[in-house]
């Protein structure tokens, strides 16, 4: 039997086995609410849904479209593979709405992937999704059967790296279709083929991060399963031992040499030129690629199993330091070198070969949540570079130890200097203004300037380092979050961070955002002036107090000036530090959005000219002379709360609330 039959029959045996999969998937959503049939929201989403297939195909295959007004506006999203057919297109989306209308009949939202003839996607809301991602998963199949003469080792691997390949190119900036497909070969005449497709209005960031998370689910759910499909409602991911959806139909086989062509004829059977070459050539080049590419695969296959989601960000952006070059470095983690100790591990002062010092941060080998962290730090930060962060220059990993390599800041860190009187008398007006300043830089560049929109949720005088001239720099995205460009706040059921500087909305309910970072700058502010921590508790006329509270009685008594550290009251502006002030309790507003944005308060700090609002009163408010108690009451010291709030006054502290 000749190759190409083989292929075919291969082929046929691959439909048989997946039978009705990657046929289409669907989701009828209830979370935005519930219509009753023919009111003016059903109306308008019927005439939003019948518009969809020649809007989409008169505008390259993707198209989004309103109907109607607040609040039963119906918005609306179709897209099909570009290149597509116009009545191929049309009739994709079709099909899907008329799915849509029989099978959602009440819900508000709905998400259709049509994947049989065509690809197609079709998704309405009740409310603007236009850009944002939804990381739900819709639907998952897979292939239960196997082709046991494909080696599910090289199966995995040959996977991972298209997939890979798939994920640059369809999620790229200079990729403004938002889709790829392709194959990889597992062996002669044998290839996976792949297809992924984002909706073109998510930032590359958001398609990168809905991609990735399919390609998560694969390894958890479908690992060496050998065709199947996953989708979600802004992405959608497919891959096949057989071309599909007329994808690859443009990727031509290498044409064959003409002196190749020719067949030689033995014992009855044809046998062309070019199988004898594939029998003879194609093992001996194998081997030769495979044992001069080993072992590079074999370190990147490492760092890959460690780092599933953030492959891509390893290739250009951050160096792997052998295990024992650190050890070397450090003397072997000797106490000596030791710089301090955290939640999640030890760091240690470090001399490189070339001279260069490093600080290397040591994962506990017991810290349930330090694998996460570390992978979280290095993805983040490898992608940032601004003085007034630390640089991350690499990262170690064998067994169980997880490295981080960092610049090495000599002066430690903001805290050090403010709990101890006689190391805080070093800190100067001049230098804490400047302290205050970079930070506020720092918090900018992540908030704003970088090519990622960051949330740090754990912004504390721990965590801000000095260098050698003082110049502060922000440490520690252990606990940091990438937020989409147009994405303004997000949720969480796991609150982690060290009380005193998370704001009344992030315990209580898990909100954060970047007003939760501008809270945190608020406490710090009010700290480098007052030279006291947050996390000192005391008692004034029997009331508990915190250095919030404190503050706030200082303003309605109109006495601020009293919280100036005396070291630094003989050699300041006073008004200038009274202005701080002010701007720290604005910081520290209870509701989230009367605190000013970082680029406001960099203004605030720079310009002495622009006026001031008033603040109004902060969260975590103890309450006041007349007895009476602020809605934003916090907590006493090692209280726990009904939220399983539990934490300590301590530094180093990481808290954990299960929020309402």
């Amino acid at each position: 039997m000749g190759i190409k039959k083989m292929v075919d029959l291969s082929i046929v045996f691959w439909f048989v086995l997946m039978g009705s999969c990657a046929v289409s998937s669907q989701t009828c959503s209830k979370r935005s609410g519930v219509f009753t049939p023919n009111n003016t929201y059903d109306l308008n989403r019927q005439a939003m849904l019948s518009v969809l297939p020649s809007s989409v195909t008169a505008n390259d295959g993707f198209n989004t479209t309103s109907i109607g007004q607040e609040p039963n506006k119906a918005y609306g999203l179709a897209m099909c593979i570009p290149g597509t057919e116009t009545q191929t297109c049309s009739d994709c989306i079709m099909a899907s709405t008329r799915r849509l209308l029989q099978n959602c009949p009440e819900e508000t939202e709905a998400t259709d992937w049509r994947n049989r003839e065509s690809l197609c996607l079709v998704r309405y809301s009740n409310r603007s999704f236009y850009g944002s991602l939804n990381e739900d998963t819709m639907w998952r199949q897979y292939n239960s059967a196997l082709d046991t003469s494909v080696n599910s080792t090289e199966f995995v691997n040959t996977w991972e790296d298209l997939m890979g390949n798939l994920i640059d190119t369809a999620a790229s900036k200079s990729n403004p279709k938002y889709y790829a497909a392709g194959t990889k070969e597992l062996r002669v005449s044998t290839n996976i083929h792949g297809f992924m497709q984002c909706s073109k209005d998510l930032t590359s960031w958001n398609c990168t991060e809905c991609l990735r998370q399919n390609v998560n689910e694969y390894m958890s759910c479908c690992r060496g399963r050998q065709g199947g499909s996953i989708a979600r409602s802004s992405c959608f991911m497919r891959w096949e031992l057989y071309p599909f959806l007329g994808l690859f139909d443009s990727q031509a086989s290498p044409e064959v040499p003409e002196d190749q062509a020719n067949t030689t004829k033995k014992d009855g059977i044809n046998i062309s030129a070019g199988e004898i070459a594939a029998i003879v050539v194609v093992p001996t080049v194998v081997v030769t690629v495979l044992l001069a590419l080993g072992f590079g695969f074999w370190r990147r296959r490492r760092v890959y199993q460690a780092f599933p989601r953030e492959r891509k960000c390893f290739h250009t952006e951050s160096v792997q330091f052998d295990f024992k070059t650190i050890e070397a470095a450090t003397s072997n983690f000797s106490e000596a070198n030791k710089l301090g100790a955290g939640g999640f591990g030890e760091v240690y002062k470090g001399i490189l070969m070339n001279g260069t010092e490093v600080a290397v941060k040591r994962l506990s080998k017991t810290s349930g949540q330090g694998e996460g962290e570390f992978k979280n730090e290095v993805v983040v930060v490898a992608k940032l570079q601004h003085r007034n962060l630390v640089r991350l220059l690499g990262f170690s990993l064998q067994g169980e130890e997880k490295l981080l390599v960092y610049e090495f800041v000599p002066n430690k860190s903001l805290d050090y200097f403010l709990v101890d009187a006689s190391k805080r008398i070093l800190l100067d007006w001049t230098t804490r203004h400047n302290i205050i300043g970079g930070i506020s830089r720092g918090i900018l560049y992540l908030h704003q300037d970088s090519r990622l929109k960051i949330i740090h949720r754990d912004l504390k005088a721990s965590n801000i380092l000095l260098d050698a001239d003082m110049n502060p720099k922000i440490a520690d995205f252990g606990m940091a979050r990438i937020f989409g460009m147009d994405q303004t706040v997000d949720n969480t059921s796991r609150v982690v961070g060290t009380f005193g500087y998370m704001p009344p909305e992030y315990v209580t309910h898990g909100q954060f955002s970047m007003k939760s970072d501008v809270y945190s700058f608020g406490v710090l502010i009010l700290e480098i002036i007052s030279g006291k921590k947050n996390s000192s508790f005391y008692q004034i006329d029997g009331l508990v107090n915190n250095l919030v509270t404190y503050v706030w009685r200082l303003w309605e008594d109109k006495s601020l000036p009293d919280l100036i550290d005396p070291g630094i009251k003989e050699d300041c502006n006073i008004d200038e530090v009274v202005r701080y002030i002010h701007i720290g309790l604005l910081c520290v507003q209870e509701n989230p959005a009367d605190r000013p944005t970082m680029s406001t308060i960099h203004q605030m700090l720079t310009t002495s000219s622009i006026t001031l609002p008033v603040p109004l009163p902060p969260g975590f408010f103890f309450g006041n002379r007349s007895g009476t108690t602020s809605s934003s009451q916090g907590l006493e010291p090692n209280q726990s709360s009904s939220k399983s709030f539990t934490c300590s006054v301590d530094e180093a502290t990481i808290t954990e609330v299960n929020p309402r």
